[in-house]
């Protein structure tokens, strides 16, 4: 395993960086820094905190042996419209069918809803005379000079990337494949993406969608990883560079080059898997997720260790909090709830003059009116700021103060027109930046049907541990945990991930009638894709056959349905396990598809065949060693306040001579507190964690 590795995740408002050194055997040191993003060239801050983080470590860039990179550029690129002019090349009669998108209305009451726009506009479509059926019998291949006549069209257009997204492609590619060969040959400049490489699953218009997406992003994603291990070689970096997937796990920059869009969820995915391993160390089966930062506020459950993961998921919605409203990708993910509250979203009052928090934030750029970079609206940070929850000589470690008197100064100008106090509106916006928060997790746990009082609350990011403790009382969770290093958790949680790759088949057959050979011969080439893709990431071994850990599942409903359920199965060798004795096998699959529906719907369905619709393997490479920020002064802090928010030392925190049995008591500080019985401003302990 490498022995120093260095964890990068670019958010909203700050990029954090954690370098574990165990050069000295396990546990080692960490350090930490936060630097504020660079919105405009997001690598400008990685790159900068990368530097400050090796020069405070003293350890030079060559004597790093991993950097795990997580960011947003993708998700930014969708929701921004920001991406590669991409031209679509399909089924002649199946152009249309971004635009046509779903029957479904994601609002039934929204005479007016706001539908997205398809990445792809319908003069940059082009049909061409293939056809495949639904047994995936070709009947009709694709013409060389017909492919190369219509991406032509594309480029004239002013296409610089290209998406191939076939009738029944997933069931039999080969037209698709002889169709990427084509444009690759006559275009060798353009990028490509074909929808049975990138989601070989049914749903024509989400496997679209998908390709989409991939093809978008692909041009814009490729210029940012050349940059970023352009600049990592020229510092002498000669390690290990990988991208966090939204799996939660990581993968080499060659495999995010030809698939982006599964790391759409790059960074979110960091402080999930940072959730999961810290419930895993308390023995913890049951665990909540909650990781608020500057821009945003992610929530994720966490069973056995695990974090809840899925099969697809939406991106840039034109309502934020409604399913159907956004771009649907057939790639799996960490299954989070996404709220837009964090430290910089801003209040205001509405029309009605009615307090309103979020979802516009201030970013880094200008930042909270107490930051003093020319911020004036009013954010929930100046609110924890005049509460007390924030100590403003120490945030990030000492080198950016807070200014008191300018949150007092923002914040009065809705308290005048409400008739309160500073402190009383600022009160006002912290709870309903957390009752908002609340609310979204009550939805999200209740899908899930879940209890939230079964769970144990764990907050991280930048604001999470000062909203943690009012959020669980509104969900009725009993204990809250705030790990050391919680600002930076989500970097944390790059270097407890393991590389991972994620390979599906499109499967359509009732469970009784299972070609278990076909099958056996299926899992043998997504055992070799995967195998491949993680041939970039090293450091895989010992798990199971050929150094990897497998895992199995499929994608099952009720015969009629179109939405399914995803069923972890047992496995042995990367195939499904009891696939040999087919009775058997049927048997368990049909009783583990009952148990899940059951958890997920409540009900079962009687006297309904069952019925699969794809096959899934992970693939898991060796996992890493813990990252041990603890209190014992291991955690350096450098540009970053430490965890806890003392000051900036590598140093243990001095004991304090009043009290020896609490060792790490700085003193106190005036807060808001009991807030069971309306709230009052009390002088509270600090201490630094």
């Amino acid at each position: 395993m490498s022995r120093v590795r260095v964890g990068i995740d670019i958010g909203g408002t700050f990029t954090d960086l954690v370098l574990a050194d165990e050069t000295g055997g396990p546990g080692g040191r960490v350090h930490v820094v936060k630097v504020l993003t660079t919105p405009e060239d997001p690598a400008e801050g990685a790159l900068a905190g990368l530097g400050r983080i090796l020069g405070d470590s003293g350890i030079p860039a060559s004597g790093a042996d991993a950097i795990i990179h997580a960011t947003t550029l993708v998700a930014n690129a969708l929701i921004e419209r920001k991406g590669a002019p991409t031209g679509l090349i399909t089924t002649e009669g199946f152009c249309d069918t971004l635009g046509l998108a779903r029957e479904k209305r994601f609002d039934l009451y929204d005479i007016f809803p706001e539908i997205p726009e398809p990445l792809i506009p319908r003069e940059m479509c082009a049909g061409v005379s293939e056809r495949t059926d639904a047994e995936g019998r070709v009947s009709g291949r694709v013409d060389f000079e017909e492919i190369a006549a219509a991406a032509g069209g594309l480029r004239a257009r002013g296409a610089r990337s290209i998406a191939i997204n076939f009738l029944h492609a997933p069931t039999n590619p080969e037209n698709e494949a002889a169709a990427e060969a084509a444009v690759r040959e006559r275009f060798p400049e353009m990028f490509v993406s074909r929808s049975s490489a990138i989601a070989p699953e049914t749903g024509e218009y989400e496997r679209c969608s998908t390709v989409a997406a991939n093809a978008y992003v692909q041009p814009i994603v490729e210029n940012y990883l050349d940059r970023i291990e352009g600049e990592l070689e020229a510092l002498g970096f000669a390690g290990e560079f990988s991208v966090m997937l939204s799996t939660g796990g990581f993968a080499g920059a060659g495999a995010v080059r030809r698939a982006p869009v599964r790391i759409l969820e790059s960074g979110p995915a960091g402080g999930a898997i940072a959730a999961a391993r810290i419930a895993r160390a308390l023995g913890e089966d049951h665990a909540l997720g909650f990781d608020m930062g500057g821009t945003t506020a992610k929530i994720c459950l966490v069973h056995g260790g695990e974090p809840a993961t899925v099969g697809a998921f939406e991106a840039a919605r034109t309502s934020r909090f409604q399913k159907g409203s956004g771009l649907p990708i057939l790639a799996p993910s960490v299954d989070l709830a996404e709220i837009g509250a964090g430290g910089g979203s801003i209040a205001r009052l509405n029309r009605m003059g009615l307090l309103q928090v979020g979802p516009r934030s201030a970013g880094a750029e200008p930042g909270p009116a107490c930051y003093g970079r020319g911020g004036r609206a009013a954010t929930v940070t100046d609110a924890n700021l005049l509460l007390g929850y924030l100590d403003p000589a120490y945030f990030l470690g000492g080198r950016m103060p807070l200014s008191a008197e300018a949150a007092r100064r923002a914040i009065g100008e809705i308290a005048g027109p409400l008739g309160m106090s500073a402190e009383e509106a600022a009160r006002g916006i912290h709870e309903i930046v957390t009752e908002q928060m609340a609310a979204a997790a009550r939805v999200h746990i209740a899908e899930k049907g879940a209890d939230p009082r079964r769970y144990v609350l764990i907050a991280t990011g930048g604001a999470g541990p000062a909203h943690a403790c009012l959020m669980a009382r509104k969900l009725h969770i009993g204990r809250v945990v705030c790990p050391p290093a919680a600002g930076v958790a989500s970097a944390v949680g790059l270097l407890m991930a393991r590389p991972r790759s994620d390979v599906a088949r499109a499967f359509v057959s009732e469970v009784d009638a299972i070609d278990w050979e076909r099958v056996d011969a299926l899992f043998g080439e997504m055992r070799a894709e995967a195998r491949e893709a993680l041939g970039g990431t090293g450091g895989a071994g010992g798990a199971a056959e050929g150094g990897f850990e497998f895992r199995v599942a499929a994608d099952m409903r009720y015969r009629g349905q179109a939405d399914s359920v995803i069923v972890p199965v047992p496995s042995e060798n990367g195939r499904p396990a009891g696939a040999g004795s087919p009775p058997g096998a049927a048997a368990g699959l049909k009783e583990r598809f009952e148990e899940a529906y059951l958890l997920r719907y409540m009900r079962k369905i009687e006297g309904v065949p069952v019925e699969m619709a794809a096959w899934r393997l992970t693939a898991l490479g060796e996992r890493p060693g813990e990252v041990r920020a603890d209190t014992s002064g291991k955690v350096e802090s450098t540009g970053a306040p430490s965890p806890g928010g003392g000051p900036s030392s590598g140093d243990a925190p001095a004991r304090s001579r009043d009290a020896p049995d609490r060792p790490y008591l700085k003193g106190t500080r005036r807060m808001l507190a009991d807030l069971d019985n309306g709230g009052a401003f009390a002088e509270g302990a600090v201490y630094d964690r």
